[in-house]
């Protein structure tokens, strides 16, 4: 499980889906649930994305 979740494109994924999710929760569901998924789904973007440039 650990090498899958290591390959670039997995990461890519995890990247730039949760990046877009993470944009668009605010406007999608109302109120502290919105902002509580766009800062977690914000999180494993932030992860991911350090995962790539170290990688």
């Amino acid at each position: 499980m650990k090498s899958l979740l290591a390959s670039r494109p997995v990461l890519w994924f995890l990247f730039l889906f949760n990046l877009v999710v993470a944009a668009v929760a605010p406007f999608v569901v109302d109120g502290t649930q919105g902002v509580l998924t766009a800062v977690g789904m914000g999180v494993v973007s932030l992860g991911a994305g350090v995962s790539l440039l170290r990688g």
